[in-house]
């Protein structure tokens, strides 16, 4: 069998040799290359062409975001970020890898778990993310042709409601999809967001300040008990790490209930919560991401006569949840990512051009 080539890079021996000897220790895995700095790791990633990378972000002589967008613009590899950094300029150094094309963050060992555990979740992460098809950084491939399931626009009838709300999923690969769909969207974009991004511990921590940076409109963790904006109060709630969001009786909720596919918070959760609150008064997509979390409650507001689509193939880093979503028949539309934020931004206008009616 063919074993899986990795190429590891870490400035620091220690950890370094302990990620080697992990990957070395499981018989799909082979370790191929090291590298101590963003500059060797480039040079053996054109020489070697590993499968995957698991990426330091602090590094000597080129950082790991800098050795990301390289890797990425040039010779895209799945790359599994491998960091300990939890100050908020290092945390945004990860997003803006995230975004940049990396697959997956993992949090280097703390010491506190055992060492078997956290080889394991090194090697089956390591092998998930080397399966991962990965692209050119997104933006040279905004220019393909669109693949399109059904018409989104809403049928033109006088009982169409007027739009209060948009909600998105994302999960792997969601951190680069999320801005350049935020960014698509004016600065006076009317109807807010809420948003569920698969990002663990401690990562998660600065996301939401971080995002806020790269968006027109104001980006915030939602607060339990606080008010669903309303129309005209155009702005970004996300869900917290390991808390579901849900929206009842116009209020914003965080629970601790169940994982729901192995998720916490759950795109599902967030959506059927929506499906029953306002029905066709919203519209939810699906963006890229492992897994099927959302696609239930995508069919949810989808039979609550709510919008829905779902990212397509080409445009997502893993083309997961999307198609689980258009599989169930939750998607009534599917766009390449290029065409989310106008599609948001006719949604919008067609429901205040309603709402003069």
């Amino acid at each position: 069998m063919k074993k899986t080539r990795v190429l590891v890079v870490e400035d620091s021996l220690t950890v370094r040799k302990r990620l080697v000897e992990a990957l070395n220790g499981d018989p799909e895995l082979e370790v191929v290359g090291e590298a101590e700095d963003g500059k060797t790791a480039i040079e053996l990633c054109q020489r070697l062409r590993p499968d995957v990378i698991t990426l330091d972000m602090m590094l000597p002589v080129m950082s790991g975001l800098a050795a990301t967008e390289y890797v990425m613009a040039y010779w895209p590899t799945p790359i599994l970020i491998v960091s300990s950094s939890t100050n908020r300029g290092e945390l945004f150094k990860t997003y803006e890898a995230l975004a940049a094309g990396a697959v997956e963050v993992l949090e280097k060992p703390t010491g506190e778990e055992s060492d078997d555990q956290w080889d394991r979740t090194l090697t089956s992460t390591v092998k998930v993310v080397a399966r991962v098809k990965v692209i050119t950084h997104p933006r040279a491939k905004f220019g393909a042709k669109p693949l399109f399931g059904r018409p989104l626009s809403p049928p033109v009838t006088s009982a169409v409601p007027k739009l209060r709300l948009i909600a998105i999923g994302a999960s792997t690969g969601g951190p680069g999809a999320i801005v350049e769909i935020l960014r698509g969207l004016p600065p006076a974009f009317r109807l807010p967001i809420v948003l569920v991004l698969h990002l663990g511990q401690p990562f998660a921590n600065t996301f939401a300040e971080w995002l806020d940076g790269q968006s027109p409109m104001r980006v915030a963790y939602a607060r339990h008990g606080d008010p669903l904006p309303r129309v005209g109060e155009g702005r970004v709630i996300m869900a917290p790490a390991d808390r579901h969001l849900i929206v009842n009786d116009g209020r914003l909720l965080l629970t601790n209930g169940p994982e729901r596919h192995s998720c916490r918070p759950s795109v599902d959760v967030l959506f059927e919560s929506l499906a029953r609150e306002m029905g066709a008064e919203c519209v939810a997509c699906v963006l890229t991401g492992m897994g099927r979390d959302g696609a239930e409650g995508l069919r949810a507001i989808r039979q609550a006569g709510g919008a829905t689509f779902a990212q397509d193939e080409e445009t997502s880093v893993v083309f997961g949840m999307p198609r689980a979503a258009i599989e169930l028949g939750a998607a009534g539309g599917v766009l390449p990512l290029h065409q989310i934020a106008p599609a948001l931004i006719g949604l919008a206008g067609y429901s205040e051009s309603r709402e003069r009616l």
